[in-house]
């Protein structure tokens, strides 16, 4: 069963912010795939596995996540 993210405005937790489109069926594998757009630089899009871009990481001891949703525009 394919996780659901809500598309909108997604921190990262390094910083930079990113818009979620939505989310993709990978070909081959069926996995579930994050289409998202950086918000700063030439706006490209990216595609990154749901699976980690709902990942927690560690940072300074404290388990944060990957990306944060911070709203919808």
């Amino acid at each position: 069963m394919k996780q659901l993210l809500k598309a909108g405005i997604y921190q990262h937790y390094k910083g930079p912010k990113y818009h979620v489109h939505h989310v993709a069926t990978h070909s081959e594998t069926g996995e579930a795939m994050v289409v998202y757009q950086t918000l700063y630089g030439d706006f490209d899009f990216w595609v990154r596995p749901l699976e980690m871009f709902n990942e927690q990481v560690l940072v300074e001891g404290t388990l944060t996540p990957r990306f944060k949703f911070v709203g919808t525009n």
